[in-house]
């Protein structure tokens, strides 16, 4: 699965990540829900930290399409709100 993290790159995450990458998603979204801000910055940071430990950093002149993209680091709980809803970002 190929992740970018807006304005950082693109990680490779191996497909046996997907569980956990699903289960820190839930968290920012019942963060966001909750307008949780610490919360929400918890476990978005989490999920952003753990995309970076576990995923290979793909080089320039290897960027394939995204499966997944993430918000900036710096992204606000209110700014979270229109892409961590519902669904989320993690396509099942």
């Amino acid at each position: 699965m190929i992740v970018r993290i807006s304005g950082e790159g693109q990680f490779d995450l191996a497909d046996s990540d997907t569980e956990r990458l699903d289960e820190l998603e839930g968290a920012v979204i019942a963060a966001v829900e909750a307008c949780d801000d610490g919360g929400y910055e918890r476990s978005f940071s989490q999920l952003l930290d753990f995309v970076r430990e576990n995923g290979r950093t793909l080089s320039d002149d290897e960027l394939e399409g995204s499966d997944v993209i993430l918000p900036p680091a710096d992204t606000s709980l209110q700014e979270a709100a229109a892409d961590f809803s519902g669904e989320g970002l993690i396509p099942d």
